[in-house]
């Protein structure tokens, strides 16, 4: 096991238990604060099921998105016996602690500081546990920066791919060209941040978040872009846990190509890809986001199923 832990980042339990959070009798959920080695507070929840806990989840969230949109898949894991814990990234949600123009929280601190940090806090919480990620889009995509990722067993990837703007098919190519090449740019320059919650794309964006977003989506093999000019250490070519990587054929973002282009980042990580028709399942749209619905899985259950199965064989 892994010893890369930090005195900073220490996980903070609320007093308060609010048993409002989640209905299920036999689910405890509780808030921690989780401080990072940049002496960063990061707000998370823990789904603690009442027993025996073999297996703990953490859920690496997609760019820019609050850790209150996966608790309905967070109640429904930890309803099946795993702790799962959510988090907000710095400059995200209630992980916001100054003005956002004023946050330098960047794609790369990210994955070298927040999701070090969260999984230190899933190893206290769950002491006698093996450690699990679920990966959304950049959540699975970061992997290779932690300097604790040994401590994985297994990684369960959804909608994660390089997003490579130039393997996206028109019109949402267009779409995206103009969010990437003029929205960022501009509005990082006017307000200091991307205020990408105007145009539906998750909550606005800290600057160097939505910068390295742009260099890197305009570039070749995603994070691989920024190799030697601005990532100099990372472990993407060591990471040699187990890999299920899920992946929609509507969603315009990581479609298969880019999947495939992610992928390949990982030059050790033995990945089982399935890349999914949402009609075969009776579903009209899945997407980039809507694997975590919880309509979802009322439509199509085996969706979610697929997660359950996949940590039970880990």
């Amino acid at each position: 096991m892994d010893n890369h832990k930090t005195p900073s980042s220490v996980a903070q339990r609320s007093n308060i238990i609010d048993a409002t959070i989640n209905p299920h009798a036999d689910i405890d959920t509780y808030l921690l604060s989780i401080m990072t080695d940049r002496n960063q507070p990061l707000a998370a929840t823990v789904y603690r099921p009442k027993e025996t806990i073999k297996k703990a989840i953490m859920i690496a969230p997609a760019t820019g998105i609050k850790r209150q949109f996966y608790h309905n898949f967070a109640t429904h894991l930890a309803s099946h016996g795993f702790g799962v814990l959510t988090f907000d990234n710095e400059g995200i949600g209630e992980s916001l602690s100054t003005y956002l123009a004023k946050c330098d929280a960047s794609l790369i601190s990210w994955g070298r500081h927040d999701m070090p940090a969260v999984l230190d806090a899933l190893q206290d919480e769950f002491a006698d546990a093996t450690y699990h990620l679920i990966g959304h889009s950049a959540g699975g995509q970061l992997i290779g920066l932690m300097p604790n990722h040994k401590v994985i067993a297994s990684v369960f990837n959804v909608a994660c791919s390089s997003g490579r703007i130039k393997n996206m098919e028109l019109p949402y190519k267009l779409k995206a060209m103009g969010f990437m090449d003029a929205f960022i740019p501009v509005t990082n320059l006017a307000l200091g941040y991307t205020p990408s919650d105007k145009i539906g794309m998750g909550e606005p964006l800290p600057r160097g978040v939505a910068k390295q977003w742009r260099e890197w989506c305009n570039g070749a093999g995603y994070i691989k872009t920024a190799f030697g000019k601005s990532i100099h250490t990372h472990f993407y070519d060591e990471i040699n846990m187990p890999a299920l990587w899920l992946g929609f054929s509507d969603d315009d973002i990581a479609n298969s190509k880019n999947m495939d282009d992610m992928i390949r980042v990982f030059t050790k990580m033995p990945v089982e890809k399935r890349f999914l028709e949402p009609k075969d399942f009776g579903l009209h749209h899945i997407g980039h986001m809507r694997y975590f619905s919880s309509k979802t899985n009322a439509k199509a259950p085996t969706l979610w199923q697929m997660a359950v199965d996949w940590l039970h064989q880990q």
